[in-house]
């Protein structure tokens, strides 16, 4: 709906809405830009910490995304007018705890009432200019690395049905409290070529994935057995645990893809997932690829290499 409006032009928005990528970037000096973005959702969880936890570690992913550092942020709420205080309380209290772990002040912040609990945040972090990984640099050749295993759509699914196993629940809610902090981090430290990078969020991995291709105008393959998946996440495909965003996701972007053979319906299937508080989807130099996912891996993260960028063909995104 943005792009039927009409555009401003302004020469410091490095990064905006026309893009699709993960947040604004506007330089205000020569070496430093703001990262802007705003992301709050309904519950997921039953827990009001942990959903507290969860709002906040998705809203400060895109920050993250685009290789900069969270400084601020504002908090929006949503809340019945009779519902109960203590459980706003705990969600404040959980998105609180995960933005002091990301060195984000939480400045203020704005509510309503309404009928559905809301929540979530607007996080403005800080980069500099020349620094930004967008969505736009991959290069043939290039080699992709995902941080996070898929499946929170499907598992949060058989949450809110009641059908999702203790184990699942436990991995997925580690998944979507881990901050994108350690990975970020590591690769804004510019010892590896990332040409691009992007979190895998609600389109899921082969939403995000196409707006990769197209704005960098490559082509990917993507080796489906090397994707990581949370325990569970098939079990839940397999049931009809299947979130209508998934639907919605495969009915767009697949077909922009070409399978190949032998790829087992379930699989295909979660390649749709949308993720909340995702990982990130990272295009790098091959020659680096290896050393990068070490080097990840040594700051607790465990990355996996998923496939390549080749040059701009059709299928636009190859799964094999």
């Amino acid at each position: 709906m943005l792009g039927k409006l009409a555009r401003q032009h302004d020469p410091n928005l490095l990064v905006g809405f026309d893009q699709a990528d993960d947040a604004g970037v506007y330089q205000i000096s020569p070496e430093l830009a703001l990262v802007q973005t705003v992301d709050f959702f309904t519950p997921i969880v039953d827990d009001a910490y942990t959903f507290g936890q969860i709002a906040a570690v998705n809203a400060l992913s895109d920050v993250y995304a685009m290789g900069g550092r969270p400084l601020s942020s504002l908090a929006m709420v949503c809340f019945p007018e009779k519902g109960d205080l203590e459980i706003l309380e705990q969600i404040l209290a959980g998105g609180l705890s995960k933005m002091v772990e990301a060195q984000c002040t939480v400045a203020g912040g704005h509510s309503i009432r309404d009928p559905e609990i809301k929540f979530g945040y607007a996080v403005t972090g800080t980069i500099h200019p020349k620094k930004v990984l967008t969505n736009a640099g991959a290069k043939p050749g290039d080699t992709l690395l995902l941080t996070k295993p898929l499946g929170t759509g499907v598992i949060s699914t058989a949450i809110k049905k009641q059908k999702a196993e203790p184990a699942w629940i436990d991995a997925a809610v580690k998944s979507m409290t881990t901050l994108n902090k350690a990975a970020a981090e590591t690769i804004a430290a510019g010892k590896f070529k990332v040409h691009a990078m992007t979190d895998v969020t609600g389109f899921g991995l082969l939403g995000h994935a196409r707006e990769v291709a197209l704005a960098s105008k490559v082509s990917l393959e993507i080796r489906a057995a090397s994707v990581p998946l949370l325990p569970g996440a098939l079990e839940c495909v397999r049931a009809g645990h299947v979130p209508g965003g998934l639907t919605a996701n495969r009915d767009f972007a697949e077909c922009m893809v070409e399978y190949g053979s032998g790829i087992p319906d379930d699989l295909k299937t979660m390649l749709f997932d949308p993720q909340t508080a995702g990982g990130l989807l990272l295009s790098v130099a091959s020659s680096d690829a290896e050393p990068l996912r070490l080097a990840l891996d040594q700051a607790g993260v465990r990355a996996s290499i998923i496939g390549q960028a080749v040059a701009k063909t059709k299928p636009l995104i190859r799964v094999f």
